[in-house]
């Protein structure tokens, strides 16, 4: 068994793009099976209440990266590049002897600034990358390589931990595609669930009332939205209405489902390999995807809302020497949390402008003290692609407040189309699938006095501004 000095554990960080918790059995998912996902889980901690900042994804990796907020770190949307001379978790790791990689999806921009930083090797997707024979970029150099994206980023994710310096510790981020849109599977696993009906969530035919009006606005409906490239072939002609909504979601959710399994199957081999190469209790192992997803739920694909199946990421980690098996935890933590986690667990000190922290307490079983029991959240890309208003808000234990500003800011990859301003109080105890908003509700007044004052201590704590409308539709 191999041991280093000083007993630096390495770190595989495996990250998928748009894969929800509900879409993992190990988190009690109704429509899926995740077996070798799920041996991360049933031999470490499954955390329950793992929460994004910014529900998009190059935005949740620039945070991950970092450490901080997105208006911190510059990558509040889509369209902004990732300044790759600021500080990050892998920067650090390397000037403290970590070998450094990260193979597949960067999504932060390509060129100049935001080509990776911090990493001895990168070979990465240009932009979203393609399923089939993608391109990736190599030090600099373009190549196109056959396969399958998730089956080759394996792969090179195995061949470089083989051909490492076996005498230092390593940090790789083995960053798949899928299951990011328009899921499309490999050959393997092309007719999987051909004679199966997938279950429709609860919350399949919402009607979007008793909700802010963002809810209705959203263009991201599975009977209205996805286009002739998601469901590959054209709907049967005889189908209309709530038949034609239910054969959508079927095509649209088996090869989302079809693209999880060939990432399940990739997760079983490098669980594999770890362990034939006597390395899986050095080895940290993190399964996460960079935000969750709309799978169904509200009939809805997508992501961006602060609505829990968007918000919600699944995280699961292992590390034998020091989690117990079949952990799970509902402490709240979040994607700025992961990097001073894993400088941490490397012996680096976190340094303080990182606004995340380390939760290898509660890995290890202990109860941190004065841990967080509110979270911030912000989306700033109004009214672009899928028409979503920009607003922000806080998730407690019990409830959530959002609120919609909806208005660009001048944000770039945001629509300068402002809407009136609007509130959402959800009761998760009483509500869970968030679908009355109760701010409104005067058995409510004292909650939403006390969650405003909570949400504008959270901005301030972490250097955002309350938002201030320039005309005269503002705020309460």
């Amino acid at each position: 068994m191999e041991q280093r000095a000083g007993g630096r554990p390495n770190i595989l960080f495996i990250m998928s793009d748009d894969h929800a918790a509900h879409a993992m059995s190990c988190y009690g998912s109704r429509i899926n099976r995740t077996p070798n996902i799920d041996r991360v889980a049933e031999e470490g901690m499954r955390f329950d209440h793992c929460f994004c900042t910014n529900s998009i994804c190059a935005p949740s990796r620039a945070a991950i990266l970092t450490g901080v907020y997105n208006h911190i770190n510059g990558v509040r949307t889509l369209s902004d590049r990732f300044d790759g001379s600021q500080q990050t978790m892998p920067k650090l790791l390397q000037q403290h002897g970590y070998q450094t990689a990260i193979v597949g999806k960067w999504h932060l921009g390509h060129g100049g600034e935001s080509d990776p930083t911090g990493f001895d090797y990168w070979d990465i997707l240009p932009g979203q990358g393609d399923y089939h024979n993608p391109a990736f970029i190599r030090g600099g150099e373009k190549r196109v390589v056959n396969g399958y994206a998730t089956d080759i980023i394996t792969d090179l994710s195995i061949d470089w931990i083989r051909n490492r310096d076996k005498d230092r510790p390593f940090f790789l981020m083995c960053h798949h595609k899928a299951p990011h849109r328009p899921w499309i599977p490999d050959e393997k696993h092309a007719r999987l669930y051909e004679d199966v009906e997938i279950p429709e969530p609860e919350t399949f035919n919402d009607d979007y009332s008793n909700r802010a009006s963002a809810a209705a606005a959203a263009e991201m409906r599975i009977d209205r939205d996805l286009t002739k490239k998601d469901l590959k072939i054209d709907p049967p002609e005889h189908l209309t209405g709530a038949a034609l909504k239910s054969w959508k979601y079927q095509r649209y959710i088996k090869d989302y489902l079809r693209c999880i399994a060939s990432v399940d199957d990739n997760v079983g081999r490098m669980l594999d390999y770890l362990d034939e190469e006597g390395l899986a209790d050095d080895t940290i192992v993190v399964y996460t995807s960079d935000q969750g997803f709309f799978l169904g739920d509200h009939g809805w694909y997508d992501k961006r809302f602060m609505y829990e199946e968007s918000l919600r990421m699944p995280f699961i980690i292992r590390y034998p020497r020091h989690i117990r098996p079949g952990s799970v935890d509902r402490h709240m933590v979040l994607n700025t949390d992961f990097a001073p986690t894993f400088l941490d667990y490397a012996g680096i000190p976190v340094p303080e402008e990182m606004q995340g922290r380390s939760f290898r307490q509660i890995v290890e079983g202990e109860r941190p003290e004065q841990w967080r029991t509110s979270m911030y959240y912000r989306y700033w890309m109004h009214m672009s692609e899928h028409a979503v208003y920009a607003h922000y808000g806080i998730r407690t234990e019990q409830y959530k407040l959002i609120y919609y500003y909806a208005d660009a800011l001048g944000t770039k990859g945001s629509t300068d189309d402002p809407k009136p301003p609007e509130w959402e109080l959800f009761d998760l105890k009483k509500d869970p699938y968030e679908m009355i908003n109760v701010y409104d509700d005067p058995d409510y007044a004292r909650v939403v006095e006390l969650l405003e004052k909570e949400l504008y201590r959270l901005q301030e704590e972490v250097k955002d501004e309350k938002y201030e409308r320039p005309d005269s539709l503002h705020s309460r």
